[in-house]
């Protein structure tokens, strides 16, 4: 069991890496409504780190590189789209967040629905094809 207060931000922070992280943070911030907190850009345009937050959670990403984390990691792209985790992102209103996913071009994988445990949902791709799932439903 852990000590952490409850209040806390969050303590789970989901690392991603993208091929154009540039554009990738301006897709996650226009789409999905994240905002920059800290943008660490290489000389290249290369993106050492970034820090993305939505409410009282964060993302960070980068773009990819071949370090000894970056080979412990693969893209969606290298594993025929498949993934072994996804980002659940609660939001206030899905079926505003599906409209803006739609207009920049997400593949949406799972329809917007209303879900059997509660709530109003749906799953897409972000364009590198990292897997989103997107929703009413607050497990808190």
């Amino acid at each position: 069991m852990t000590s952490i207060p409850k209040d806390t931000r969050a303590t789970i922070i989901p690392c991603l890496r993208y091929r154009d992280a540039p554009a990738a943070i301006a897709w996650l911030c226009d789409t999905l409504g994240f905002s920059e907190i800290l943008v660490v850009p290489n000389d290249d345009g290369t993106i050492a780190h970034a820090q993305l937050g939505y409410g009282n959670g964060m993302i960070m990403l980068s773009s990819i590189f071949d370090t000894e984390f970056g080979r412990l990691m693969a893209h969606p792209s290298e594993t025929g789209m498949r993934v072994t985790q996804c980002s659940y992102l609660v939001v206030n209103d899905a079926d505003a967040v599906h409209a803006r996913a739609v207009e920049a071009g997400a593949v949406i994988e799972m329809p917007l629905q209303d879900e059997d445990y509660g709530g109003r949902g749906f799953t897409c791709r972000d364009p590198e094809g990292n897997l989103w799932s997107i929703g009413t439903y607050d497990p808190w």
